[in-house]
């Protein structure tokens, strides 16, 4: 397969959840060859239904959506590096209680 000829690039690399977005801007033809592709190579289950779908949608007068699905794929694209997640936002340790009252643990 050429790769500038293929309708989506560097698809073998694709999640399920960017080819799910990046089907909606094919045309009939288009997810007609990517399926045909997908069903000879991975043949993915839950990819080929999520195809098939779309394929119907498109057949009973859907329109393949705006946007350019030749973009970079979501993952692939610049975003910032490392969690915002902190050890100091934790929350305190919860010790659970002792057997006996609570305001007085060991008594009963």
């Amino acid at each position: 397969m050429q790769e500038q000829d293929f309708p989506l690039p560097d698809y073998d690399q694709l999640s399920t959840g960017s080819l799910q977005h990046m089907i909606r801007s094919l045309g009939q033809d288009e997810l007609t060859r990517v399926l045909e592709y997908e069903q000879e190579h991975n043949d993915r289950p839950q990819v080929v239904e999520m195809m098939r779908q779309r394929l119907d949608e498109l057949r009973s007068g859907a329109q393949p959506a705006a946007g350019e699905h030749r973009a970079e794929p979501a993952e692939a694209q610049n975003s910032a590096k490392g969690s915002p997640v902190t050890p100091a936002g934790a929350p305190e340790p919860l010790h659970p209680l002792r057997h006996g009252n609570h305001d007085r643990p060991g008594s009963t």
